[in-house]
């Protein structure tokens, strides 16, 4: 190991691709195969019954199998990277890389596979006999000019999306910074020259995205390892010649004299500092090569403040990133059962991107580049690659596209249906909050958020404005609210958003006596209740508790109990309940499961137990619209061990059953006879639970806080929450780290309480 104890880069990634299970990718079942049931369907006899279906119709091993989601990333490994013809087994950790960047970002599932085959015409003979296991063909890593011969036939063979990523995911991700670029600098597309360093694969289909954006082939100055290509070149094939000048000029240096626009996909320090200062006036330089530029931006800021830069490097602003293109074209292309990606496809991703860019940036992505602030500029014309809203931006503009030209064999009958099926797949927690988004958007609430000042809540308050799930009210200083939001790039619709300052709302006189009358018998006077109703938190609870405001949510950079009590004190139990309760909603791959009590009561007793899972249920069913089965959780199952513990469990089971005969409730029960369904009904036939349950008690704040954090870390399981129910208005307190989509989670979830 190095001096100081850390490993080189290169030591670092042998280890990760090499420790463990080897490689990085695995394949995973999605359907049982633990009885012999499931082995019957999974294999023989009952395969047979998909397959005969498959021989009458081919087209139904979209039905039956997993073609549709499934891509090929095939490559022979002659220009791998910026590593060259290193052949096709150097080329497979690159291939497995991409297969985890389409999974990661648009849940496409990946073979790769690389072949040892550099006769174009047979490589093109292999891919396109595969045609019928995959939905679609990535091709990669493919050396020039036999990328372009070999697409363009493969395109003719073969009925499913077939797509060079050296050339167009390039392009694309280019042409959506050009486009942003040349509307920062006012530019006309026609009008602008652009020059190229560069002849591979990426360069000419850069150069040919540019042309159907607008640009001008004859504007287009293409330069490579020769010097600029004329029209006077001996042995000029065709891909370079559509680009040949008329011009005496040979270099690169020459060409650049007098550009709008410098697009190098060649080699590092190719460009001079005298060159940059030749161009012309505000100009645009994407140098793209890897892993060093042709110029650096430091170099290019030197000679020329009024630049705009993009590399493809991600420790400078604009990277050009493929990523952010071909998992979201071909997740676009394979949901509509594309026959092809076509040029209209590509320029909808483009624009997709473009438009993105113009977008307030989340704080998730701001923390990941340890940045305060993005917004759309010289530093920003293209959207940052691990950005969520990229597939839900990107997919559906390339389906639409597909739709809209004739070559999709499945189109969506709704956009807005088709992106929510998007928004689940960046995590199941999302898929079971959109039900209640969209069911808070029927009715309009107010929501307080005593916060206001925290760039989180700015920022989750924005999406919650624009998209109609609440009407939220900040509470603070409207000057200070308004330079955070600035400062971080985020833009307030004081049409959607109020600001009230409880220093100068003239609420407060209104609130004072209220708040004295409610406390002045815990031992507060009326000058306590002056300085007291200023403090946000209590102002907010008594817009609440007065109806100014439909519900609240709190707590972030506070400990839960600071927000806890004033909630209590003001805002009180709901009639006819003692206890309030916390509650995690856990989503998981087995399914959706209420935790509760999770954040309130450590040691409840069976009457405070009963309470609990009477609230939780009526939660559940009211917001989540989904029938409770309450399990009553202990260490033994019912009664095998006689303890105090368990016989309070009992006791509470009994009490719900008294009080509230309509829900199934059933225990104590150790928590996997809850939820596995064959140990339930095989050893305990007698129970109440008609299923596995889906909402479970714990005995202790000390289970259940235990449970619901060892389910989130090892388990993998999306936590929502904690939700405080039981209140006798809508409160919700936040944890006091959290993200922005947990503070629109919770509005949401406040909003639907308060309807």
């Amino acid at each position: 190991m190095p001096p100081g104890g850390f490993m080189t880069l290169k030591e670092d990634a042998l280890r990760y691709h090499s420790e463990g299970r080897k490689g990085k990718i695995e394949v995973v079942p999605t359907k049982p195969c633990l009885t012999q049931r499931d082995l019957s369907l999974a294999y023989t006899p009952g395969v047979a019954e998909p397959c005969w279906e498959i021989e009458k119709d081919p087209y139904l091993s979209y039905s039956y199998t997993a073609r549709g989601n499934l891509v090929a990333v095939i490559s022979n490994g002659t220009a791998v990277l910026g590593l060259g013809n290193i052949g096709p087994e150097a080329a497979k950790p690159v291939m497995e890389g991409k297969a985890v960047l389409f999974k990661r970002f648009a849940d496409v599932d990946v073979f790769d596979i690389e072949v040892r085959e550099m006769n174009p015409d047979k490589l093109i003979d292999i891919v396109a006999s595969l045609e019928p296991t995959f939905g679609g063909i990535n091709l990669e890593d493919i050396r020039a000019p036999e990328c372009f011969y070999i697409e363009e036939e493969l395109k003719k063979r073969m009925k499913i999306p077939v797509f060079h990523d050296d050339q167009h995911g390039t392009a694309i991700i280019a042409g959506a910074g050009f486009i942003n670029a040349l509307e920062l600098f006012k530019k006309d597309i026609k009008k602008v020259k652009i020059v190229f360093s560069g002849a591979g694969a990426a360069s000419i289909a850069t150069a040919k995205m540019f042309v159907t954006l607008g640009a001008d082939i004859k504007n287009i100055w293409l330069v490579d390892t020769k010097g600029l290509v004329t029209k006077d070149r001996k042995n000029l094939e065709k891909y370079r010649g559509q680009f040949a000048q008329d011009t005496k000029k040979r270099t690169l240096e020459d060409a650049m004299e007098g550009a709008d626009v410098f697009v190098g996909l060649s080699v590092k320090g190719l460009v001079t500092k005298e060159m940059v200062k030749s161009m012309a006036e505000k100009p645009i330089i994407f140098a793209m090569a890897n892993p060093d530029p042709e110029i650096s931006p430091e170099d290019v800021l030197s000679v020329r403040k009024d630049a705009i830069i993009a590399t493809g490097r991600s420790d400078y602003p604009n990277q050009v990133n493929n990523v952010l293109g071909f998992p979201f074209i071909f997740r676009g292309a394979l949901d509509v059962e594309a026959t092809q990606i076509n040029e209209e496809m590509k320029v909808a991703a483009s624009k997709a991107l473009a438009k993105l860019a113009k977008e307030d940036v989340s704080n998730m992505v701001l923390k990941a580049y340890g940045l305060k602030k993005i917004k759309f500029g010289p530093e920003y014309i293209i959207p940052k690659p691990i950005d969520p809203r990229v597939l839900l931006w990107v997919a559906p503009a390339v389906a639409k596209a597909a739709i809209d030209s004739g070559v999709a064999r499945k189109p969506f009958k709704s956009v807005k249906e088709y992106v929510e099926s998007l928004d689940a797949r960046l995590g199941k927690s999302r898929e079971v909050m959109r039900p209640i988004i969209n069911q808070a958007k029927t009715k309009l609430t107010s929501i307080v958020f005593p916060e206001g000042s925290n760039p989180e809540i700015i920022k989750a308050v924005r999406v919650l404005a624009d998209e109609g799930i609440c009407r939220p009210i900040l509470i603070g200083n409207a000057e200070e609210i308004k330079t955070v939001a600035a400062n971080q790039g985020t833009t307030l619709d004081l049409e959607k958003i109020s600001i009230i300052d409880p220093a100068t709302s003239a609420l407060c006189e209104a609130y004072v006596p209220k708040l004295y009358e409610m406390r002045m018998r815990k031992g507060m006077v009326m000058r306590d209740a002056r300085e007291t109703i200023v403090l946000p938190h209590y102002f907010g609870l008594m817009m609440v508790k007065s109806g100014e405001a439909d519900g609240m949510v709190a707590g972030i950079g506070r400990h839960y109990v600071a927000t806890m009590k004033p909630a209590l004190q003001l805002i009180g139990v709901k009639k006819g309940f003692k206890k309030v309760a916390g509650m995690y909603v856990l989503v998981s791959k087995q399914g959706v499961f209420f935790f509760s009590d999770v954040t309130v009561n450590i040691d409840p007793t069976s009457e405070e137990l009963a309470e609990i899972a009477i609230n939780s249920a009526d939660f559940v069913k009211h917001a989540f619209h989904d029938e409770p089965r309450i399990a009553m959780l202990s260490f033994a199952n019912f009664g095998s061990t006689q303890h105090p513990r368990v016989e309070k469990v009992q006791q509470a089971v009994e009490i719900v059953r008294v009080n509230r005969p309509d829900l199934m409730i059933d225990g104590a029960m150790q928590a996997d006879t809850a939820v596995v369904k064959d140990i339930l009904e095989k050893n305990y036939p007698f129970s109440k639970l008609k299923g596995p349950a889906n909402v479970l008690i714990f005995p202790s704040l000390e289970a259940a806080n235990s449970a619901y954090k060892l389910c989130a870390r090892l388990g993998n399981a999306e936590a929502i929450g904690p939700i405080l129910i039981g209140m006798a208005k809508p409160v919700n307190i936040l944890q006091h780290s959290a993200t922005e989509t947990e503070v629109i989670n919770l509005a949401a979830i406040t909003a639907v309480e308060a309807q």
